[in-house]
């Protein structure tokens, strides 16, 4: 019972915390899930992220599904997910019963856009972290150039071209699994 509520309220702080999403929650989620409480690593965190991201619903929600599932099965990713989702889902409750009054006031107006800088500031943090772990990752470098070409391709097919994330997650997820046959081919072969 003491780590149900332990992950309620773990996950309470970080909701109370997380603007802008999952990938600005990320480096709390590390701060809070690795380095303070130790209940998971950082590649079981990216990997919840991934899946987080192909299952319906929020992203940081489903990564808090998966970590409270992980430590107390079906009570703690409930306990988890309530603990995410009160804080956000009480201030938009009280943000958006006085907000429409205030929303002409020039502070209110500053205050809200200082907020979305430090969430831009959030999410460029994490893509940075991301990207540092796909170059520092061990193998070879055809494979780091091939993920920063991916990425890059992303970027310019979404913000250019305006592709659809859906078929962008695809093909990268598409390619990834083509280099990663190969990969594991080479691999087969070095150990021989």
């Amino acid at each position: 019972m003491n780590m149900l509520f332990s992950l309620f309220f773990s996950f309470a702080k970080i909701g109370c915390l997380a603007f802008g999403g999952g990938y600005a929650a990320l480096p709390i989620l590390e701060r809070e899930l690795i380095e303070k409480r130790n209940w998971t690593t950082t590649e079981e965190l990216l990997r919840y992220f991934t899946i987080a991201q192909i299952t319906p619903g929020v992203i940081a929600v489903n990564v808090s599904t998966f970590i409270g599932y992980k430590m107390k099965g079906v009570a703690g990713g409930i306990a988890a997910t309530l603990g995410f989702v009160l804080p956000s889902v009480t201030m938009t409750v009280i943000t958006a019963s006085v907000v429409k009054s205030f929303s002409n006031i020039p502070i209110i107006q500053h205050t809200f856009n200082g907020i979305r800088l430090a969430v831009g500031a959030l999410i460029l943090n994490t893509v940075l972290k991301l990207l540092g772990r796909i170059l520092k990752k061990d193998g070879a470098l055809f494979q780091n150039i091939i993920a920063v070409l991916l990425c890059a391709a992303g970027f310019f097919s979404s913000v250019i071209w305006n592709v659809n994330p859906v078929f962008i997650v695809l093909a990268a997820g598409f390619t990834g699994f083509l280099l990663s046959g190969k990969s594991d081919k080479k691999k087969s072969q070095d150990d021989v």
